[in-house]
């Protein structure tokens, strides 16, 4: 909830996924330059593969000074695979020190799902639940309110297969669930929420048109399948170089105003203006420690 808002994860902009059964893969994904990196123990890994995956990302987060560990999250099984999903919860009772700094909650749509998986991980670990469902949707409030709670994410090709959508490439048809997952962290006071993958890693134009429309509908953050999507994401969801000159002239014309309405550039500059001013120029950056 929103007292989790000053985590290092809640400014992550962009959330790389790495399959837990491939260790030789971890440093490298940390090091790759994306801000955050979630340790995949659902769909990335064969069944046969999640015992010796857990084992592996166990052994690795141990590993891990403080800072590294401020960057990691671990994306556990789904309830809807029993076994797998209880397996991680023992898992989780047993790491200790080791924990990861959040959870990605797979198809959610339990509050108290999420409470039983915070209760097994026994310390305060950011939950980032998964909405890849129509359960899920219509549950966005609760979740985005539920205790440790720090950003929704939108799994929206999970999404598209549970509702029976064919949806095109500008994925108009999802517009109002997106629209929900922003309105629902807003309500709450959360970070805002993180939006799906990807799933072209070879074009570059595909990558830039959904982290576009990311920007535009309000998302802080994107999943990432491939290192390569990670510059692009940044530079997607940063503000431009005219927006920031931009917010800075609304900013210094306001003090010179000493707190009357003014024009600025030929538009008139009031509350809503300066807070988006305000807005550009808090998004900094995510500062993160590239030692692992």
């Amino acid at each position: 909830m929103a007292e989790h808002a000053g985590h290092a994860l809640a400014r992550a902009r962009s959330l790389l996924f790495v399959p837990g059964h491939a260790p030789q893969r971890f440093d490298r994904a940390l090091a790759s330059g994306a801000d955050a990196v979630i340790l995949d123990l659902e769909d990335a890994v064969a069944p046969q593969d999640k015992p010796r995956a857990r084992e592996h990302v166990a052994a690795w987060l141990r590993g891990l000074d403080s800072s590294a560990r401020e960057r990691v999250l671990v994306r556990l099984n789904a309830g809807d695979a029993p076994d797998e999903h209880a397996a991680d919860l023992a898992w989780l009772r047993k790491l200790g020190i080791g924990l990861p700094a959040g959870l990605v909650v797979p198809k959610a749509a339990s509050v108290i799902t999420l409470g039983v998986i915070a209760q097994a991980a026994g310390a305060p670990v950011a939950l980032l639940p998964l909405v890849e469902s129509a359960d899920g949707w219509a549950a966005a409030d609760a979740l985005a309110r539920a205790p440790q709670v720090l950003r929704l994410v939108f799994g929206h090709l999970d999404f598209q297969l549970d509702l029976g959508l064919e949806c095109g490439p500008a994925q108009d048809e999802l517009l109002p669930v997106r629209l929900a997952l922003v309105a629902a962290s807003r309500r709450a006071g959360l970070a805002a929420p993180v939006d799906g993958v990807s799933p072209d890693i070879n074009g570059d134009t595909l990558t830039q048109a959904d982290v576009a429309r990311s920007r535009r509908l309000g998302f802080g953050g994107k999943l990432c399948i491939h290192p390569r999507q990670v510059p692009l994401v940044h530079a997607g969801l940063a503000p431009s170089e005219a927006e920031l000159d931009w917010a800075r002239r609304v900013l210094q014309a306001n003090a010179q105003a000493a707190g009357a309405v003014f024009q600025l550039d030929g538009r008139m500059v009031d509350a809503p203006v300066l807070r988006k001013a305000e807005r550009l120029l808090d998004s900094q950056p995510f500062e993160q420690s590239r030692s692992a």
